[in-house]
């Protein structure tokens, strides 16, 4: 286990009769960033919030570098990092001041803070700014003091909770840049409902729905998880589309120009290869192929279980 950043065994929960989340199990032993999904209500708040030890679970164990958070939780704590989804900041004192108070809650020796502080504040570009009052910075601005607390105290372990919520689109670049930078020497769990931050930020994705692990795997594997169910095809000699429609697993068929199709199918069936030798033996002169992948919205409404709107 000593091994491993964060390692979560059978997580349980349970509000009154109500179980929030069950029987979660996942385990974190690289640095980057892993995307904690899902939607309102699915259980993904008390998750991270059991995780970062703000919340004791009804059933299971959370390991941070090693140490049993129930049951060891000041050593535990010293090893992760927690931005709220609403900063803890204090308006009325400076930068410098308020990280140099973050960095004494977490019982970092008194000789190291200053320079834990000033490397903080560079990291997240915000030195300009240390005897700035914080209420006189911009969201984007305490959105980087946030995350400066997050890290003041070096830990292998930072969680981050709708970190860009409410932010402008040049702040939400900023600080998705930002976070990137600091999964290069930390491992960040990510928690969001928002597909196009996963997409723009993670590396990999827990996707928790209804209180239980839906999903779990790379980016690349969140993509192609369901399987692409339409093919675009350019063809400089196209036959009627009634022909196209009579190849065997093509279930519509949809001009979108007179040159390009696009090809509903059914996705047991290799359309792709017949399409190319129907070609070759017809003439149509196909010049480009390629198979549509569902959106994440379309991926995520799956995994969740609901209807997807077309």
């Amino acid at each position: 286990m000593e091994d491993s950043i964060v390692k979560v065994e059978h997580l349980s929960h349970r509000y009154h009769i109500q179980w929030a989340i069950q029987d979660i199990n996942f385990e974190i032993k690289e640095k980057g960033v892993l995307g904690l999904l899902g939607s309102n209500g699915a259980g993904k708040s008390t998750t991270m919030n059991i995780i970062c030890g703000v919340l004791n679970q009804t059933e299971g164990e959370v390991y941070l570098n090693g140490y049993n958070l129930r049951t060891n939780p000041v050593e535990a704590k010293r090893h992760i990092g927690f931005l709220p989804q609403k900063p803890p900041l204090y308006p009325d004192i400076t930068v410098e001041e308020y990280l140099t108070y973050a960095a004494n809650l977490r019982l970092m020796n008194t000789s190291e803070i200053p320079a834990a502080v000033e490397k903080a504040m560079k990291r997240c570009d915000i030195t300009h700014f240390r005897e700035r009052i914080i209420s006189n910075l911009s969201g984007g601005y305490q959105q980087r003091v946030g995350i400066a607390q997050a890290i003041v105290h070096n830990p292998r372990f930072v969680v981050l909770d709708e970190p860009t919520n409410g932010l402008d689109p040049n702040q939400i670049v900023e600080i998705r840049h930002l976070i990137k930078e600091i999964a290069t020497d930390h491992a960040v769990l990510l928690s969001t409902h928002i597909l196009s931050e996963v997409q723009a930020t993670c590396n990999n994705i827990k996707m928790i729905e209804q209180g239980k692990l839906v999903f779990s795997g790379s980016m690349d594997e969140f993509n192609n998880y369901v399987a692409p169910s339409t093919l675009l095809i350019t063809l400089d000699a196209a036959p009627p589309v009634s022909t196209l429609e009579a190849i065997e697993g093509v279930a519509r068929v949809e001009k979108v120009d007179p040159r390009n199709y696009r090809l509903q199918f059914d996705a047991s069936k290799d359309i792709s290869e017949q399409v190319v030798q129907l070609s070759v033996a017809n003439g149509w002169q196909l010049s480009e192929i390629q198979l549509e992948r569902q959106s994440l919205d379309a991926i995520f409404a799956q995994l969740s279980g609901k209807k997807v709107q077309q």
